[in-house]
């Protein structure tokens, strides 16, 4: 059993999202196993959901009969059933339940003007495994290569989690889109998925998504919105300090996890290797996917974003902390820093102010070279988050 970082709140509601197969029913079972203290409403089981689709007042009346010791009741897969949230919230109105509520999207919950509770619930998420997480068990190119969804951990070899990743994103197209009734036609979805999967790391263009995918502008602007809604995909904005110039530039796009990237560029076939441009881009990747899941656990209330100046200098990754120095962050999977680069990265980030320039890397050992601290990319993201 994996230790996830997520914490669970002891004594609020909450929604925990998250892609599917990320282990959010795992980690409930785990922080609120079914007993004296807890019911539980699995709406994966077809007779509960039956029951429950048919007769949605049986839910009122099985919460009415709870036990005086129960203090927690978890719904898992909420988005199937989304009347129930009425129920849920007159109950914490009236008898001060606790209630855990799970699902991979609050978009369609959202969409169909679902009770979200007005701010008595808080919003987690739950995110593939972290280096962190896995400790010695984690091996960075099976990260980059596969990803780190959980059920990888049960297979071996390239071929069973080659066709797992495939599957996996089969599985998301027909039950977390088409089945969720998310767009109208599935197959413009499928071409979009897997050219915005080539464009993994990248800034989004998207005119040239449009031509590729053969839909308009504002089709792939929606696709996008239902990426960032279902959590497969990571928005990068880029770094303004103004709030309206950081919406008018592109931002970036990030699969949540990079096997699945791979699967749906269909190039899991092509095995990454060291000191290559694919490795390097693959690299990045993971790390600001990395920081990321650490952000959302730890540091919520940081803002990642990346800055591109007009002659194409880039800070990969710009980390705002509130009441702490800004990280201008450049990301390189060589063990060796660039003096070139070293230096460009801290003129950067001594034109905005106080910022604090780090490069992180695959170098043994810390180092400090002008301005900059280079650090090994694992003791970077616990020193960050």
């Amino acid at each position: 059993m994996v230790d996830r970082l997520l914490a669970r709140p002891a004594h609020q509601s909450f929604f925990l999202f998250g892609a599917r197969g990320t282990g959010k029913s795992t980690w409930l079972r785990t922080v609120l196993p079914e007993g004296p203290t807890v019911a539980w409403f699995d709406l994966l089981d077809l007779e509960t959901e039956d029951l429950l689709r048919a007769r949605p007042q049986a839910f009122a009346q099985r919460l009415a009969t709870l036990p005086s010791k129960v203090r927690w009741v978890v719904v898992d897969e909420v988005q199937k059933l989304p009347r129930l949230l009425d129920t849920v919230h007159a109950v914490i109105e009236l008898k001060h339940l606790r209630f855990a509520l799970s699902g991979s999207s609050a978009r369609k919950l959202k969409a169909g003007g679902a009770n979200m509770l007005g701010g008595r619930a808080l919003s987690l998420r739950l995110f593939p495994f972290t280096e962190r997480e896995l400790s010695a068990g984690f091996d960075l190119a099976d990260a980059l290569h596969f990803g780190t969804l959980p059920q990888l951990l049960t297979l071996r070899g390239a071929a069973a989690r080659n066709a797992f990743l495939r599957a996996y994103a089969l599985t998301y197209l027909k039950e977390e889109v088409w089945a969720e009734q998310l767009v109208r036609k599935l197959d413009p979805f499928r071409r979009f998925l897997e050219v915005a999967a080539q464009s993994h790391g990248k800034i989004v263009n998207v005119a040239n998504i449009a031509r590729d995918t053969g839909v308009d502008d504002k089709t792939v602007a929606t696709y996008l919105e239902i990426l960032e809604d279902t959590h497969l995909a990571l928005l990068l904005e880029p770094f303004e300090h103004s709030f309206r110039r950081r919406l008018s530039k592109k931002p970036k796009l990030y699969y949540f996890d990079n096997g699945v990237a791979r699967a749906l560029a269909r190039t899991l076939e092509t095995r990454l290797a060291p000191r290559t441009s694919a490795w390097g881009e693959a690299f990045e990747a993971f790390l600001i996917t990395e920081a990321h899941r650490l952000a959302s656990y730890r540091r919520p209330d940081y803002r990642l974003s990346y800055l591109r100046t007009k002659d194409d200098a880039e800070v990969d990754l710009v980390v705002e902390r509130p009441g702490k120095r800004t990280l201008f962050v450049a990301i390189k999977s060589s063990g060796s820093p660039d003096p070139i680069e070293v230096n460009r990265l801290a003129r950067l980030a001594k034109d905005h102010g106080r910022a604090r320039p780090m490069l992180w890397c695959s170098t043994p050992v810390p180092l400090r070279v002008g301005e900059v601290d280079v650090l090994p990319w694992q003791e970077a993201l616990r020193h960050c988050f």
